[in-house]
């Protein structure tokens, strides 16, 4: 979809790319095609582990952090509007005045809104409609006109700090909430938190007796950061990696979750199987996952394969909080 908007703008000159110059492509998603585009001049910028791998494995140059002066960027619209200012922010502060910054997204992740934004500040070029979305381009007027949006943390109850564009970053999660309260008051000694975000429930995990050890696993470099500053106990460890793959030198005695099932507006159930079964993997023969999800995924019936017993513990209306023990060996799923 956006190789052919991009494409299409090129063609028909919607977008003139310098000759010369690196061209930051901030944001973009794993399977997204930039054939279009320089590959040997592209810089790609991404903070989510899953897609800055996916890129460096393609050959492209990768970085968490823009390091300009580029001459051109793309910013891949993400669907959070505050994120999306960010990334239009460290754009124009990254390119020098005139320099070309086209922003490309889906209309479902609010394009059409942020045209309309962009054009309250600055003359805009004609928007290109292809594939259920959109992109313009426009001549980066310099940092300043931008300043304003660019991403500010945001100090939330508790004190904890978050980020434009992390999970709940408005808020304390609904989900995390009930998940901290049904925990039990001892845990065991090592434990692993999976997709551990800006660091709610880790804080939750250090306060029970029994903790040595606690893994914060988070695939978002941004929340992490987050999660660094919020959790300074030294019994922390903050790993920037994909929660489906990670793995420790050995096993932990517990896993703690608020699984992701989506990474874009569509659900996607199989991501949050993909933690149970990495959960599974991690644990000792006697551990322990906790995890809340949301009440309709069926979570009980893949927890059912993969562990000896499987407890709802705690839940309402919209979520529920599963404890499983005992992980069956990946010989022996049970039928």
């Amino acid at each position: 979809m956006r190789s052919a908007r991009l494409s299409l703008a090129l063609d028909t000159g919607a977008i003139v790319l310098p000759a010369t110059g690196p061209i930051a492509v901030f944001g973009p998603r794993a399977g997204d095609d930039l054939s279009a585009l320089p590959k040997d001049r592209l810089a790609v910028v991404t903070t989510f582990r899953p897609d800055y791998d996916a890129f460096e494995r393609a050959g492209y140059a990768v970085s968490t952090d823009p390091a300009g002066p580029y001459a051109a960027a793309l910013v891949c619209l993400p669907r959070a509007r505050a994120a999306a200012r960010a990334q239009i922010a460290a754009a124009a502060a990254q390119l020098p005045e005139g320099a070309p910054i086209v922003v490309d997204g889906q209309k479902t992740d609010g394009v059409d809104a942020c045209l309309k934004e962009v054009r309250k500040r600055i003359e805009v070029g004609e928007a290109v409609a292809k594939a259920h979305g959109k992109l313009f381009a426009f001549a980066s007027p310099g940092a300043a006109a931008f300043a304003d949006w660019a991403a500010r943390p945001q100090i939330l109850e508790g004190g904890f700090q978050t980020l434009p564009g992390v999970f709940s970053a408005d808020g304390i999660d609904k989900g995390s909430a009930l998940l901290a309260g049904a925990l039990p008051r001892k845990l065991p000694r090592r434990i692993a938190d999976l997709g551990a975000g800006w660091g709610y429930l880790a804080r939750a995990i250090l306060a029970r007796e029994g903790v040595e050890e606690l893994h914060l696993v988070e695939a978002d470099k941004a929340a992490l950061d987050c999660a660094r500053v919020n959790v300074t106990d030294p019994r922390a460890r903050f790993h920037w990696a994909d929660a489906t793959t990670f793995r420790l030198p050995g096993p932990v005695d517990a896993v703690v979750t608020n699984p992701p099932f989506h990474t874009t507006r569509a659900a996607e159930p199989a991501l949050g199987t993909a933690f149970l079964r990495t959960a599974a993997a991690m644990l000792t023969p006697s551990g322990d996952l906790w995890l809340v999800a949301n009440r309709h995924l069926p979570y009980e019936r893949d927890l059912a394969e993969i562990f000896r017993d499987v407890t709802e513990i705690a839940g309402n209306s919209g979520f529920k909080v599963l404890h499983a023990h005992r992980p069956l060996p990946p010989s022996r799923p049970r039928r």
